[in-house]
């Protein structure tokens, strides 16, 4: 008998991850951790012409060749991973944190409240994400704080017809009754009976979430209202560097298989999240 391999995260609170998950995992932490320390770990100053060819090859000294300009690869991928992880994850904290809270909300209370948030949402969840992001940011303009915001504000609705959808299932269980009946307040309710119970969808829809903001900031930065220089996210470096693509060069093809990496990698985590995780909604 073949037994699927499987890692003990913490024997104290039993998680197990396949060994897809850990390879998931692992790739998204690395990531994340990049993120943390680029600036300490750059091999050259991000703006400074080290190379006298453009679109240099890998070589000892390049690890990942040079850009259009004569720039660094390494160091502009590693920095470029600060402002991609960072933005999304931002993004998606905010677009999720609002979208449960909400969700949750409107199915206790119910009523109008529920009706008037509803319609709401769904009514900016009608516009095109990538159309509601180009208007956005081509009348406001893209700076980082600006980004982030309208990328929480478009997936905001998303997260709370989720969120709202699970919540109206737990709302009807007998003992939110209970609950009710003893006295308790909504606050009481959703934090201790309803948020428990949907922690596990909650957390793949938010891992769901980040990927789609990851790759749609890509695609703004792609085309040039996303991250401005002299800073430049994985989409804008291959916005830079789409010249060198008829030859190969490794400055196009290498953030390109960044933003790959990590959004696979955060689709393979959600796919093999432990048992106990998945199986905590009711």
């Amino acid at each position: 008998m073949i037994m699927t391999p499987s890692i003990t995260l913490s024997q104290k609170f039993g998680y197990r991850f396949s060994w897809v998950g850990m390879i998931g995992l692992s790739i998204v932490l690395f990531w994340g951790i990049i993120a943390l320390i680029a600036p300490h770990i750059i091999p050259h100053p991000v703006g400074e012409i080290v190379d006298e060819d453009y679109f240099g090859a890998i070589s000892s000294r390049f690890w990942l060749g040079s850009d259009y300009l004569g720039r660094d690869m390494l160091a502009r991928v590693l920095m470029g991973a600060r402002y991609t992880v960072g933005i999304s994850l931002a993004a998606v904290s905010i677009a999720c944190f609002s979208g449960v809270v909400l969700g949750m909300t409107a199915a206790v209370v119910g009523g109008w409240l529920d009706t008037a948030l509803s319609r709401f949402l769904d009514a900016m969840n009608s516009i095109p994400s990538k159309l509601s992001g180009l208007v956005v940011v081509a009348a406001v303009g893209s700076s980082i704080t600006v980004l982030i915001v309208t990328l929480a504000v478009i997936y905001t609705p998303g997260a709370y017809r989720f969120a709202r959808a699970l919540a109206v299932n737990i709302n009807t269980m007998d003992y939110i009754t209970v609950s009710r009946t003893r006295g308790e307040g909504i606050f009481y309710i959703i934090g201790s009976e309803i948020l428990p119970n949907i922690t596990g969808p909650v957390l793949a829809d938010l891992g769901l979430r980040f990927v789609f903001i990851v790759l749609l900031l890509s695609g703004l930065s792609f085309l040039g209202l996303g991250v401005q220089p002299p800073y430049a996210d994985w989409g804008a470096l291959v916005h830079e560097n789409v010249g060198g693509l008829p030859f190969g060069a490794p400055a196009v093809i290498v953030p390109s298989l960044a933003i790959a990496s990590l959004t696979i990698s955060v689709n393979l985590l959600i796919d093999n999240l432990p048992q106990k995780i998945r199986d905590r909604s009711a």
